[in-house]
């Protein structure tokens, strides 16, 4: 019986401080999106009856926050494909490496760890050394160094699911390395190809501290966001807040709807074979 309250109250306190933390993760953005609906300038949340839609309207007229947008999703779109590409052959690379796979994997996720003002300045200096004229080239730069990390920690885990046994029997078949990595491999870690794909998405859209050494003279969204907020925050900067935690929400969800949907047909597979 002893043991048996001991692991409710264990339990009970797991379940609390989760819940603690959610709350402090998402109320924020939550509130921040809330406030987006309120019609007057003053932020504050707005009650049942006065629920409006007007800074979401306004948006359409507010020219710098759109081209801000504009360059941001350039960038995040850049960096998404070549994140991914780079992270797929670091970890086709990682799998044949044999004695000097953690040797690759430190190197491949070091950029992780090192802060983002530091990697922003090295790699302006560089490219100021070498008279290159900041544009969103230059931030893609940065943004990679960011993303490629997490894009190749996302693809490695789910090459788990690729079994030794399938790629030799391909090979047994007569497959060649690319026929088996086009053919087998790929298609079995679609669901970690699109989520390296959206994470290195998002976090490009995201930075900030690189950016803000590498901009050229098109503010991305992040820097122009924060030297609004410092002048003096419109309305419309929470509505578009609201808009692109939506799309975060969304993108989220597609991924783990296709993660979900592979591991059913995995299993529906392993059920027929049985």
């Amino acid at each position: 019986m002893t043991i048996g309250f001991e692991r409710r109250d264990v339990r009970a306190t797991i379940w609390i401080l989760t819940a603690l933390s959610l709350l402090i993760v998402y109320l924020p953005p939550l509130y921040l999106v809330g406030i987006s609906f309120n019609p007057s300038l003053q932020p504050g949340m707005p009650s049942l009856g006065d629920i409006s839609l007007k800074w979401y309207g306004a948006l359409v007229n507010e020219r710098g926050l759109l081209a801000a947008l504009k360059e941001s999703l350039l960038i995040a779109t850049v960096t998404m494909v070549v994140s991914t590409l780079l992270a797929i052959f670091a970890a086709l690379a990682y799998l044949e490496l044999g004695r000097l796979k953690n040797g690759w994997f430190l190197f491949v996720v070091f950029p992780m760890f090192v802060p983002g003002i530091i990697q922003g300045l090295a790699l302006s200096v560089i490219l100021n050394r070498w008279q290159v004229v900041p544009f969103w080239g230059t931030v893609v730069m940065g943004h990679i160094l960011w993303s490629l990390p997490f894009a190749f920690t996302v693809i490695l885990t789910s090459m788990a699911t690729v079994k030794r046994s399938y790629v030799l029997a391909a090979a047994d078949l007569g497959a060649n390395w690319w026929q088996r990595t086009t053919q087998i491999v790929l298609p079995l870690i679609t669901p970690g190809l699109v989520g390296g794909a959206i994470f290195s998405f998002l976090l490009s859209l995201n930075e900030f501290a690189r950016s803000s050494y590498l901009v050229g003279r098109q503010n991305t969204l992040p820097l122009l966001m924060f030297g609004k907020m410092n002048s003096g925050a419109t309305p419309t900067i929470y509505a578009l807040s609201g808009v692109i935690l939506l799309v975060s929400i969304l993108a989220v969800a597609a991924v783990m709807y296709l993660i979900a949907r592979r591991r059913r047909a995995l299993a529906e597979r392993s059920v027929e074979k049985a």
